[in-house]
């Protein structure tokens, strides 16, 4: 699996549908996704599934509204659950000559029952595009794996929790399997040789601890960590963990990590609920880095952070306090595809 940061033929997007995800808020999604499409489009392909020719008519008309370029836009009518095409799109892999999809199962973060169309978006778009796709099983079963709870530096080195894949009791993904049978998997699978294992996610998460609202790969040797300045935060102490477990890491090569670390900006709530806000759910396009803002005074320090990490893109902050009421923002909703 290659890094987000190599080169892209498109990313992939799911254009919003499920009024559930953003209970009250979802008209005002639909324009936040036009402004991520754009900025997509600016050096390369979005490809947007829809559920059927209204809805990808609904989408074309926003998307002209905001000057979208129609030529930088492709739609893929395929009926989904959800939008969040991080965790049930297709993985992409690839070797010298060609790229394939990954099949992972999708079994909606063990959590919701409606995930049936979602759970086949990758197979149905792998015969679309025409490439190969791999069943990922253990043991003859079907491995369940979502793009949100891994990240990769394109090199054999691959970040993840073990709140997510290796909790036996909530949330499960692969019950009883272990820490060495699910890194021979993703070996296998990825590439991914050395897997770095943290503990757990930022508080309101709801994939019950995907990497990418935690800790990013922003080059091979170097990760961007989120760390909380508040020793009252429910994110204070678990961030402390995971940085002390990076600290203590070695690559694929056998150096040591280089750690910068991005701000949380202060706690978000919604009707009571606390929301994953965290600038680490950017996204990585060929020209740009696309990062979820959230009106506060860290955003700033957070688009400047990455900047100096990402010195030859753009470094945009998109509005997502809204998004975020969906449990995700950027990164979550989208997948590249690469070149």
């Amino acid at each position: 699996m290659p890094a987000e940061w190599e080169p892209h033929e498109a990313v992939w997007l799911g254009w919003p549908h499920n009024g559930s995800d953003w209970p009250g808020k979802i008209a005002a999604i639909h324009f936040v996704y036009g402004e991520i499409v754009r900025r997509i489009a600016e050096s390369e392909t979005a490809r947007i599934i829809v559920n059927d020719a209204k809805h990808e008519a609904k989408a074309r008309g926003i998307l002209n509204k905001i000057g979208v370029s129609p030529e930088m836009v492709e739609f893929f009518q395929i009926p989904s659950n959800r939008g969040w095409t991080r965790d049930f799109g297709p993985i992409f892999v690839k070797n010298e000559t060609e790229t394939a999809i990954a099949g992972f199962k999708f079994n909606a973060w063990a959590k919701y029952d409606d995930h049936e169309l979602d759970s086949e978006i990758a197979k149905k778009l792998a015969k679309k595009l025409k490439k190969q796709y791999f069943p990922i099983k253990h043991d003859g079963k079907p491995f369940v794996l979502e793009g949100g709870a891994i990240d990769v530096n394109g090199k054999g080195d691959l970040l993840t929790t073990e709140e997510c894949l290796l909790d036996q009791e909530v949330q499960v993904r692969n019950p009883g399997l272990s820490k060495i049978e699910i890194e021979q998997v993703l070996a296998e699978s990825l590439g991914a040789t050395n897997v770095l294992w943290l503990n757990k996610g930022i508080a309101g998460d709801d994939t019950h601890g995907h990497i990418d609202d935690l800790c990013r790969f922003v080059d091979a040797k170097t990760v961007v960590l989120c760390r909380e300045s508040n020793p009252k935060d429910a994110n204070y102490a678990l961030l402390e963990e995971n940085r002390e477990r990076l600290e203590g890491f070695r690559l694929q090569n056998r150096s040591k990590i280089n750690i910068e670390f991005l701000p949380m900006p202060e706690p978000l709530h919604y009707r009571g609920q606390r929301l994953p806000a965290s600038y680490a759910n950017f996204l990585i396009t060929n020209s740009s880095v696309l990062v979820p803002t959230f009106n506060d005074a860290n955003d700033r320090i957070a688009l400047n952070r990455l900047a100096e990490l990402f010195p030859k893109r753009k470094v945009i902050g998109i509005h997502a306090v809204d998004l975020v009421w969906g449990l995700g923002t950027l990164h979550c909703l989208s997948q590249q595809q690469p070149a």
